[in-house]
């Protein structure tokens, strides 16, 4: 017997089926005293019963793609929070860079003033 459960209301396919059992075993049980609405009353119970079964079926999948959308909106604020670090990243390493070039270059025109002792000296 498969063992499957709805996430919102419990309702799994051995409820349903037990349902089913339930539903023959109170028909047989009635004997079928009014043959002439035992159609009406099996049509209407079959019907409720799908009504029931659909309608949970219906609920779970408006959840999930409410849970996919707000799964989809964060994944976009993600994307874009990593993108801006990726720019703030960049921008800090162009700095440090620039900076890195302008300490050597330092460095290069004080060794080449005369009169300046090296440190070397």
């Amino acid at each position: 017997m498969m063992k499957r459960r709805n996430g919102n209301n419990g309702v799994s396919m051995s409820d349903v089926e037990g349902e089913i059992r339930e539903f023959v075993r109170r028909d047989l049980a009635s004997g079928r005293q009014q043959p002439e609405n035992d159609g009406e009353v099996v049509a209407s119970n079959i019907s409720s019963l799908l009504q029931r079964v659909s309608g949970s079926s219906v609920q779970e999948i408006d959840t999930l793609i409410g849970q996919l959308q707000t799964l989809r909106d964060r994944l976009q604020n993600e994307g874009e929070r990593v993108q801006r670090e990726i720019i703030q990243y960049a921008n800090l390493s162009q700095a440090a860079m620039q900076s890195t070039k302008i300490i050597a270059e330092s460095l290069t025109n004080w060794k080449a003033v005369p009169g300046v002792p090296s440190a070397g000296e």
